[in-house]
């Protein structure tokens, strides 16, 4: 989850890396460090805290090197702290290691090298790569065969870059779990693990896949495997703008990826509708048509708001194209011993598709032989290239690390897959043109509601200090429910829990006191009645409720005490336009929180370790 950038070239390098750092700061931001190559020595600066921070204490003036390595930091082994900030150095200050992953044996390397005279300075387990490569170095002479030497020794993940004085115009760079892009400039080389660091730089990249590492140099990159087998890699070209990771205007990346929904909306559809014909053109799933017309079910894996969306997903398919379909957390997929065999298609949702635990229930799948397809947004990730077919959801980058574009994005897709499905399963023209015609109009739909914005501000004003909050929603909304609620967790650090409405009453009304904002999802669809009736039980509690409905009609004007209004869709489309009031909410609630809402503690945007 860490954020790391690397550079060789022939312009001073500090300014690269402190740029690259800012763009990743979204994938940790515990502590930041950076090591370059100035005068023959290793000058390396790190401290706790924001990139902001490092930048302050570092004078670009006195730090001059065109080869250099920089880190910022999701804590996992030892707290964030200035001795625990990458990059790591070995005992002679020659050589410095950063790292993205976990070294799931570095105590009993750490303890075999101690007893060999090595010298510890942090709690990290990143620490004993560069010792692991300063012990290699001694008998191979050459840094790329030290780390190729070190990493066999090593179980666990990692992307790393190594570095050192003794080949100082070479970066080391490997990968096993853990993403890594290399980007190709005229006379310079740009490492990073996300290409947001590189596109201000160069559009011409390429991927390490696992078990590869690479030799960087200002000529050019030597890419082998572990085992010293050389590969040829393709040079991919980055399709987004830098425009696209900048706030434009906005407070916050997450404001403006909000309002950005009713464009990736209509990204997500654009030239996938065949309005005549009732049906959807999915390209990327053509390879997986007929496996999926014989798979005996269909099994969402996914984690954290990518699930959310599977759930949805789910009832989607299963209501419209009648497949079974199941939904598993990836982060227990494999570890329950899953049945699965050639009959079975798994589909894993992840918008960075570098996702480890998903990726680690793709390898699985696999193994099983299972059929492997991706719903993911950005191109050229690990479970892009992995999977046997997929769909790209078009969100663009999403920086903000409550995720809420790529939610609405991915629902949509998973509805042109239902729509794929369902009309070859039986599904009438007529009902399709419906359905496209529903979807036709969600962008337009999703603008009227970010445009009626401060109304949400306005109810934020007055819940901003609550302790906690209950979300209920029924059949397509539940998931909502949950998504909701994960969002106000996220970014204003309030306990709230979503529930299935009628399960309100095995066990959370307990809860409900004039003190707890209920947020009710309550599209006019089948269900509306049963949720008024939930409703009535909240108020008999004297709980203050907030919903979210497509008219404010009698019933509903006596019971809630705040009602936001979202046009009405297909039952199957109403998560689509209901959580987007809910991302606002949970929004206004953390900044008059005074919370950092595109960097909330603790978390990281892409989770790349388990």
């Amino acid at each position: 989850m860490c954020g790391i950038v690397g550079y060789v070239g022939t312009r001073n390098c500090v300014p690269v890396l402190l740029d690259g750092l800012q763009r990743l700061e979204y994938r940790g931001y515990d502590s930041a460090g950076i090591a370059v190559l100035d005068g023959g020595s290793l000058s390396v600066h790190k401290r706790a805290g924001k990139v902001a921070d490092l930048r302050a204490m570092i004078d670009h003036g006195t730090i001059h090197g065109t080869v250099g390595i920089g880190h910022t930091r999701w804590a996992t082994h030892g707290i964030p702290s200035d001795m625990n900030a990458h990059p790591h150095l070995d005992c002679s200050g020659s050589i410095a290691v950063i790292h993205n992953g976990v070294i799931e044996n570095y105590a009993s390397l750490k303890t075999r090298l101690q007893s060999q005279g090595h010298v510890f300075r942090s709690d990290t387990d990143t620490e004993v790569l560069a010792h692991l490569v300063e012990e290699q170095y001694g008998r191979s002479g050459r840094l790329d065969h030290a780390v190729r030497s070190a990493l066999a020794q090593v179980t666990g993940t990692y992307g790393l870059i190594a570095m050192s004085t003794r080949d100082p115009e070479m970066l080391v760079v490997a990968r096993r779990g853990s993403p890594i892009v290399i980007g190709y400039g005229a006379e310079e080389v740009f490492v990073a693990s996300d290409p947001s660091a590189l596109v201000q730089h160069t559009r011409s990249v390429s991927y390490l896949e696992d078990g590869e590492v690479a030799v960087v140099r200002r000529g050019g990159v030597e890419t082998k495997t572990l085992d010293d087998v050389q590969i040829r890699k393709e040079v991919q070209q980055l399709t987004f703008d830098l425009e696209e990771i900048e706030k434009g205007g906005y407070a916050h990346f997450m404001l403006k990826e909000i309002h950005e929904q009713p464009e990736t909306i209509a990204n997500a559809l654009r030239g996938r509708l065949l309005a005549e014909e009732g049906q959807a053109k999915l390209g990327g799933l053509d390879p997986a048509l007929g496996t999926l017309d014989r798979a005996r079910r269909l099994i969402l894996t996914a984690c954290g708001t990518s699930w959310h969306a599977a759930l949805i997903g789910e009832y989607m398919l299963e209501q419209y194209a009648r497949i079974p379909a199941e939904v598993e957390y990836a982060s227990e997929f494999r570890y329950r011993n899953p049945v699965l065999d050639g009959n079975d298609a798994v589909m894993l949702i992840s918008q960075s598709g570098e996702t480890a635990d998903t990726l680690a229930a793709l390898h699985e799948a696999r193994r099983r032989g299972a059929a492997v397809l991706g719903v993911c947004n950005v191109v050229g990730s690990s479970i892009a290239r992995e999977t046997d077919a997929g769909v790209y959801v078009h969100a663009g980058p999403e920086i903000g690390v409550a995720s809420t574009k790529a939610f609405t994005s991915q629902l949509t897709v998973l509805a042109l897959i239902t729509l794929l499905l369902a009309r070859r399963k039986g599904m009438s023209p007529s009902e399709g043109r419906t359905l496209v015609a529903a979807l036709q109009r969600l962008p337009e739909q999703a603008r009227e509601i970010v445009a009626a914005g401060e109304a949400v501000a306005s109810i934020a004003r007055e819940f901003a200090h609550a302790r906690n909050f209950l979300y209920l929603g029924r059949g397509y909304n539940f998931p909502v429910a949950l998504e909701g609620a994960l969002k106000l967790k996220e970014i204003s650090y309030i306990h709230a829990e979503g529930y299935p409405a009628a399960e309100m009453k095995h066990g959370p009304i307990a809860l409900i006191d004039e003190n707890m904002p209920v947020v009710f999802i309550a599209p006019h669809d089948g269900t509306y009645d049963k949720v008024l009736s939930n409703i009535q039980e909240v108020k008999a509690r004297k709980g203050r409720v907030i919903a979210i409905v497509n008219e404010v009609d009698e019933q509903i004007r006596s019971l809630a005490d705040h009602v936001i209004v979202v046009p009405p869709t297909l039952d199957l489309l109403t998560p689509i336009l209901t959580i987007i009031p809910l991302q606002l909410l949970a929004y206004h609630i953390a900044i008059l929180r005074g919370c950092n809402v595109d960097q909330p503690r603790n978390l990281a945007k892409s989770v790349t370790v388990e």
